[in-house]
C-alpha cells in the first residue's frame, strides 16, 4: 500500500487546491449578492436569484467534491503511513482541517440565509470572511511543510499578523472605495 502514498498525496493536493479555489469564489459571490441590494429595484431580485444559483453550484459542484476528495486522500495517506499520527504537527493540521470544514458548512448556512432573503453580513464583512481561508491555507501549508509545532507557533503568530495586515488593507480599500 505504501507504493500508492505519493499518488494519494498528489490527489490530496489537487483536492485542497480545488477546495480553496471554490471557497474563495463562493464567498466572493456572497459579496456580489450583498451588493445587489445597491442595484436598481428592477434588477435587484434577478441578480440575487442569479447569485444564489451561482453559490449553490459552486458549493455543490466544486466545494463539496473537493472537500471530500481532500479528506479521502488525506485519510488514505494516514492509513498508508499511520506513523504520521505520532507526530504533533499532524494533530494540529487535523484540528485546522476540522475548523476549515466547519467554515465550509457555515458557508452553506449563509447560502440558505441569502436564499431566504435574510441579511447576513455587509459586503465589507464578507470581504473579511473571504480572507479566513487564506489564513487557513497559509497555516496548513506551513505546518505540513515545516512539521514542527514549536516553529509553527511562531509561524502562526506571523499568520495572525498577516491576517491583521489583510484587515487593515481591507479597511483602507473600503475607505478609498467610499470616497
Amino acid at each position: 500500500m505504501m507504493e500508492y502514498y505519493q499518488y494519494f498525496k498528489a490527489f490530496h493536493i489537487i483536492g485542497f487546491v480545488s477546495w480553496f479555489a471554490g471557497m474563495f469564489y463562493l464567498v466572493r459571490i456572497f459579496v456580489y449578492h450583498t451588493e445587489a441590494d445597491e442595484k436598481p429595484e428592477h434588477l435587484r431580485q434577478d441578480w440575487k436569484t442569479q447569485f444564489t444559483q451561482m453559490s449553490w453550484r459552486v458549493y455543490k459542484i466544486i466545494c463539496n467534491p473537493a472537500m471530500m476528495f481532500t479528506w479521502t486522500f488525506g485519510l488514505l495517506m494516514l492509513a498508508t503511513n499511520p506513523a504520521i499520527l505520532n507526530q504533533n504537527w499532524i494533530k494540529v493540521k487535523l484540528v485546522l482541517l476540522v475548523l476549515l470544514t466547519g467554515y465550509h458548512l457555515y458557508c452553506k448556512s449563509i447560502i440558505k440565509k441569502q436564499e431566504q432573503g435574510l441579511k447576513t453580513y455587509s459586503s465589507f464583512q464578507f470581504r473579511l470572511l473571504n480572507e479566513l481561508p487564506t489564513l487557513f491555507l497559509i497555516s496548513i501549508v506551513l505546518l505540513a511543510v515545516v512539521k514542527d509545532v514549536l516553529n509553527f507557533l511562531y509561524l502562526f503568530g506571523g499568520v495572525m499578523a498577516f491576517g491583521f495586515l489583510l484587515f487593515l488593507i481591507a479597511k483602507a480599500y473600503k475607505k478609498s472605495r467610499n470616497k
